[in-house]
């Protein structure tokens, strides 16, 4: 493996400018309101490309980026997360599936009442025992869903009659009413409550799904296209658009050239290098927008989630990892200025981030020391053994991640020089969550997109997580799990972030994962397209809103659409 160079002044100084004169224009592409169309027409479509394809549509089993933006757009929830971002209460929340909604009393229920209008795509109205059933398939352990732990404060779900559902709590807690909604698109009871849920994850409806969202699902060429169309009778309006196809490419190479040769309108993540040849072409600007996804090596304590792993069982080794790896640098190396350290497993902009979270430091003679002490001494050819055995281990990356691509380099190169030896080994993205879930892996280069819940601390990194969500490398400390819990259940904010700084120090000083980056993500896209507000928790929340003027439509031939009304 080449090692990556080391950018450049010059090149520092392009980014800062490219983004400052975007910032600087007076059209700013991520204005306007979602759903006010202006007068404008509707139709068009807009081409969104990829670096690898879909898992099956089947929404609680959706895991990558692009399988969540798609399931969105096809599926409502009760009601939608407001642009604010508030998961407290039910201040700023905006109705969907449910036009209304009441407390109880003592707050240990909700009751929303069904909009009567609401229609799944083959034509049957939504109602409560979809609700009801949606419930039951996010919260049955037999599922395997990653959600499980997020909703597990939720008792049970009634309904009274046909367009009222009620969420009963155990306990009052600040997020009730962001769990009983944003964690469950609503399913189809009559496609789906036939299905065994052992095989639901496998079923046909994930290749040909039925949604009650703005878009419906119209074709799908693995590893080539996905084509949603516009519901033209939805019941909460029609979409901006005519159809959203996202192009799928097999390397981050071939994504980034779609956009360049106009097969493709928008792609999430320019890389640095990739910003100049944006400025080469007039009909493409750049759009930043904030992200609340960071990047981590992980490392797997468990080996098929049973016996501890020969090395990440060891807490002292871990740490001698973490502190031998200079994480400054290598952001700076991947994302020149387009990227932080975090100081823990959380995004700046969460409203739980902990600017005094305390991180192991870069230190590579203590790191030498603690390897020393535990009997990994070096070798003539500088790699350290221990009974005869290398001190070895592989990282496994998904080539369609350019930056982790680029960061498992610098971690391989880093590590040699403390006389650790390092594989790359680059797996396909499904194929490598099949892996993680199964614990089949010595470390990973991963990167977690957070939602705007305080609680995704918990459906990542605690014990329960690893039986039920996506704790995949096995981390538990009980210590841990009770100042995450009594975060959570605290009503008094001095004493939430003080448990959560709690928490935050006690895993970073476990080292089950090194917090590598938190990038600032900028966008590329065509300027013909008008976006709406881009929400940091995902920037295609309001993609339905998007459209494309009428005089600005183009022929889309080469991959067999036309730019205009169906």
């Amino acid at each position: 493996m080449r090692q990556i160079i080391v950018t450049s002044t010059g090149r520092l100084t392009l980014v800062a400018a490219a983004l400052c004169s975007l910032a600087c224009r007076p059209d700013d592409r991520s204005g306007g309101r979602p759903g006010d169309t202006g007068g404008k027409t509707p139709g068009g479509t807009v081409v969104i490309s990829m670096g690898a394809d879909a898992e099956p549509l089947i929404p609680p089993y959706a895991a990558q980026v692009q399988t969540k933006l798609i399931v969105d757009q096809l599926f409502d929830r009760l009601a939608e997360l407001g642009d604010s971002l508030n998961t407290v209460g039910d201040h700023g929340f905006v109705p969907r599936v449910a036009q209304r909604w009441d407390w109880s009393r003592d707050s240990l229920s909700i009751t929303f009442y069904l909009d009567p209008r609401a229609r799944w795509h083959d034509g049957v109205p939504v109602r409560s025992n979809d609700v009801r059933f949606t419930y039951r398939i996010y919260s049955d352990t037999a599922a395997g869903i990653d959600a499980t732990t997020q909703i597990a404060q939720i008792d049970s779900v009634t309904s009274p009659d046909s367009l009222t559902a009620v969420f009963w709590f155990k306990r009052r807690y600040p997020e009730q009413f962001f769990d009983a909604t944003y964690q469950m698109l609503i399913l189809p009871e009559h496609l789906l409550g036939a299905i065994k849920l052992a095989d639901l994850r496998t079923s046909a409806f994930g290749r040909h799904p039925v949604g009650d969202g703005r878009f419906r699902f119209s074709s799908w060429s693995p590893g080539a296209s996905l084509t949603m169309i516009a519901d033209t009778g939805n019941y909460r309006g029609r979409a901006m658009l005519d159809r959203i196809v996202m192009a799928f490419s097999p390397t981050p190479g071939a994504a980034i050239t779609k956009l360049f040769t106009g097969d493709a309108d928008f792609i999430e993540i320019l890389h640095p290098e990739e910003m100049a040849e944006v400025r080469r072409h007039p009909e493409l600007v750049m759009l930043p927008y904030a992200d609340p996804t960071y990047g981590f090596l992980w490392f797997n304590l468990r080996q098929g989630g049973k016996r501890p792993h020969p090395l990440f069982g060891n807490r002292p080794l871990r740490r001698a990892l973490a502190m031998a790896l200079d994480r400054v640098s290598m952001a700076r190396n991947v994302f020149d200025t387009l990227a932080i350290v975090p100081r823990g497993p959380f995004p700046s902009s969460s409203p739980v981030a902990d600017t005094t979270a305390s991180s192991l430091p870069y230190d590579t003679v203590a790191a030498a020391r603690i390897l020393d002490s535990l009997g990994w001494h070096r070798g003539a050819d500088g790699v350290r053994r221990k009974n005869g055995q290398p001190l070895a281990f592989a990282i496994s990356v998904p080539p369609s991640s350019k930056s982790r691509t680029q960061m498992a380099v610098l971690v391989q190169d880093q590590l040699a020089r403390i006389g650790v030896r390092v594989t790359i080994d680059p797996v396909e993205l499904r194929t490598l969550v099949t892996r993680l879930q199964k614990g089949d892996f010595d470390a990973a280069l991963w990167a977690w997109k957070t939602d705007a819940s305080m609680s995704d601390l918990r459906q990542m990194w605690t014990t329960p997580a690893e039986r039920l969500g996506t704790n995949w490398g096995s981390y538990e400390n009980p210590v841990f799990d009770a100042a995450v819990d009594s975060a959570l259940t605290s009503n008094d904010p001095a004493r939430m972030h003080a448990y959560f700084h709690r928490a935050y120090t006690t895993i970073t000083d476990d080292a089950p994962a090194v917090w590598l980056y938190q990038p600032r993500q900028v966008a590329g896209i065509q300027r013909r397209i008008h976006t709406a507000y881009l929400r940091a928790d995902s920037w295609w929340a309001h993609l339905a809103d998007w459209y494309v003027p009428a005089s600005e439509r183009i022929p889309r031939d080469r991959i067999g659409l036309v730019d205009a009304a169906p």
